[in-house]
Parts: C-alpha cells; sequence; structure tokens
C-alpha cells in the first residue's frame, strides 16, 4: 500500500515531521483544549488525530481522512460492527500499520489523550511520546475497566506529560519524572468580542429572554450538577437561566422550569454573541470523583469575555481564580444564588481591570509554544519534510 491509496497528493510544506494523535473526543464535537493546541501544533507539525472508531453494519475496515479548517488531518476509523475491544484491537492494528507504511516518512511524534489507544498503537516506535492528560477519564461515568491500568502503561511510555490543570498536575508528578502543568488558557481576542457587541447581534433563540441572564456553556454530562441549577432557577423564577452545549448523558434528567431554557450544541465562533448578552455566567459543577481534577477551560473564557462568574469549590477554580478574587466561590445553592447577586449589584470595571491583568500573559499560542520547546527538549533535533502526503476532501483507505 502506498499514499495513492489514500486518494492524497503530495505537498511541499516544510514540517518537524508528523503528529498523530489518538483521542476520545469527535474534532468538531465541541472546541475545546485539543482543537486548541493541536490547530497550533499544525503550524509545525503534520497533524493526525485520530477518533474512536464508528461502527457500520457490513463495512470493510479502512480510515476516513479529512483536512479540517485548522490544517488537522481528521482521521475516522470506520469497522463493521459494533464488537468487543478484543475483535476491533487487531482490525486497528492492521490499519494503523498500513497508514504508518503507506504515509509516514521523518520522525513520529505520538500524541495520546486517551490510553485506551493503546492496544493498537504499541508497535509504533515514535521520536516522542507525549501523554497530554486533559481530564482523568478514569474517573468518568460508564469507564472501561481497563482504562486505570492502560493509563499506568501509558505513563511508563511517555518522555513527556501534560497535565490539564495544577490537580492533575500534583496528581501525577509522583507517577512520572517529567510532567508540565499547563492549566486551561484562553483566545483572549475571540472572547473578548462580546464585551464591544451591539444587543441587535444577539442570537434569535436568545434575545426573547428576560434579564438578567444567568449562562452557562460546556457539555452537559455528570459533571454538571443539574439539582444545583434547578434549585437556583426554582430560588429566582425572575432570571433566565440559558444553558448552552450538548446533553451526553442521561438526558431525560434535565430539570424543566419556565426560566430554565436548554438551547442546545453552538459552534465556538458563535460563543461571544451569546455571552454578549449575559449578565453572570455560571459554572454549577458538582463535586464528585469526575470533577476532582477539572480545570475549566470556560473559566478564563468567561472573564476575557467580560462576564462576571460564579462556580462551585472546584479546585482548580478556587486556585487561582477565586484567591484572586476573579470569580465568585459558592458552597450551597443559597449561597449561589447570593453570589450571583453579588456579581449583578457591584461595579464591573474594577473587576475587569484586575481580570484584564490577570490575562494578559495567558494565550493558547504561549502555552502551545511552551509545549512545543519541551517536547523538542525531549526529542532532540527534528528533521523537517520535503514532503509528505495530505489530505483535501474525505477520503478513504
Amino acid at each position: 500500500m502506498n499514499s495513492s491509496n489514500f486518494g492524497l497528493t503530495n505537498e511541499t510544506k516544510p514540517s518537524l515531521g508528523n503528529m498523530v494523535c489518538f483521542s476520545h473526543l469527535r474534532w468538531d464535537f465541541v472546541y475545546q483544549r485539543p482543537q486548541h493546541l493541536l490547530s497550533r501544533a499544525a503550524r509545525d507539525y503534520r497533524v493526525w488525530y485520530f477518533e474512536e472508531p464508528i461502527f457500520v453494519a457490513g463495512a470493510q475496515p479502512r480510515l476516513d481522512i479529512r483536512r479540517s479548517v485548522e490544517d488537522v488531518h481528521v482521521v475516522v476509523p470506520v469497522l463493521s460492527g459494533p464488537t468487543e475491544p478484543a475483535s476491533t484491537d487487531p482490525v486497528l492494528t492492521k490499519l494503523i500499520d498500513e497508514f504508518v507504511a503507506a504515509l509516514l516518512t521523518g520522525p513520529i511524534t505520538l500524541w495520546y489523550y486517551t490510553p485506551m489507544a493503546l492496544p493498537f498503537t504499541r508497535q509504533i516506535e515514535p521520536a516522542v511520546c507525549v501523554f497530554d492528560n486533559m481530564d482523568e477519564l478514569s474517573t468518568f461515568m460508564a469507564a472501561p475497566p481497563r482504562m486505570a491500568a492502560l493509563e499506568r502503561e501509558l505513563l511508563n511510555r511517555a518522555d513527556i506529560v501534560f497535565t490539564g490543570g495544577q490537580s492533575l498536575f500534583e496528581s501525577k508528578r509522583g507517577r512520572h519524572a517529567n510532567v508540565h502543568a499547563f492549566p486551561s488558557s484562553v483566545d483572549k481576542a475571540h472572547f473578548a468580542a462580546s464585551r464591544l457587541m451591539p444587543a441587535n447581534c444577539e442570537p434569535p433563540d436568545q434575545r426573547s429572554l428576560t434579564r438578567p441572564r444567568i449562562g452557562f456553556f460546556g457539555v452537559i454530562d455528570e459533571r454538571l450538577d443539574l439539582d444545583l441549577l434547578d434549585q437556583a432557577a426554582c430560588m429566582r423564577p425572575d432570571w433566565s437561566f440559558a444553558v448552552i452545549g450538548p446533553v451526553v448523558k442521561n438526558p431525560g434528567s434535565l430539570p424543566v422550569r419556565p426560566n430554565l431554557h436548554w438551547l442546545g450544541s453552538k459552534r465556538y465562533q458563535n460563543l461571544p454573541s451569546y455571552l454578549s448578552g449575559w449578565d453572570v455566567g455560571i459554572m454549577p459543577f458538582a463535586l464528585n470523583e469526575a470533577t476532582r481534577f477539572i480545570s475549566p477551560t470556560k473559566t478564563p473564557e468567561f472573564l476575557a469575555a467580560g462576564v462576571p462568574v460564579v462556580s462551585t469549590a472546584i479546585v482548580d477554580v478556587v486556585r487561582p481564580y477565586g484567591e484572586l478574587g476573579l470569580v465568585e466561590i459558592a458552597s450551597s445553592p443559597g449561597d449561589f444564588v447570593s453570589k450571583i447577586d453579588k456579581c449583578l449589584a457591584r461595579s464591573r470595571q474594577p473587576w475587569l481591570r484586575d481580570v484584564d491583568r490577570f490575562l494578559a500573559e495567558l494565550s493558547w499560542d504561549r502555552t502551545w509554544g511552551e509545549m512545543r520547546s519541551l517536547i523538542k527538549g525531549v526529542g532532540g533535533k527534528q528533521t523537517p519534510l520535503k514532503s509528505i502526503a495530505t489530505a483535501g476532501e474525505p477520503t478513504h483507505v
């Protein structure tokens, strides 16, 4: 098999090599840490982003490849099934081996978001192996039983480990000799646009909501305290609560109230227009095993948008945001509502000055630049490629 089997054409763009990422998240699901980092990595590397398989009855095993607008090659294994991992792992191993043999020349950097990819990628010999530990996946609802064992193996294999927050860093630093904390960063310019948007730019599905408006955006799963949200909406029936994001677990458990508005998923590009119409942002996270190590990306995004924030006592929000007075921390439903009242009543300008001072040195560009330097330090000098196949429209292997 060669690159022509992939329906790809040659390109002469220089590169540090190939970065092959294995993730538990779909590229087009929610624009978050992987998208921010790997879209920047694509300026230096050929980035191949492997999603989890999709299953199509009777399908011949193949890789569907498309090139995203961020210049990342999104690779989706298509398998017949579904079947158990014991059956799919050998098929995925064969597909990965053919992919590496056909397309990849020059140094390979492996970048893992999920240890569940190890069973079909152990055979690859990379120049550098990176584990970007953005979440403690083993604590999530319905986590596979072998997740913890595979994470131990990945920690043994990785040359360098990045963590998505300080809490994860403290958890992992005793388990690897080369761990670095990179908490959530922010695209300031993107979210700061919220501060200047006129009212007539608000999206139609939000425009009719009465003020004050209290908003949340993010994935809706076991990390969100739905009971807290329900109680807050009950205590303040004159407030409009707007909730944006995909519901990925237990959709039947969503509370229903006249002032609680589930607006569904929105594109990352459109978030500033929604935030521009919010008076207070909220992060009503449950305090459980799934949230013990989270470092919400939305914290600095709310701040960049100029939206005051009230959160439950997530450790990586309390430190540093709560301690610096940038985010209000609440300990109960009543306290949560009181802290929202406080945000509604106070002048924003002194708070915004403190926010902008804190955010001044924070950016995904800076985060990626520091990561890139650390990776190059581990792998030594990586030889630029003269050419490599690349993808345009979706193709099939």
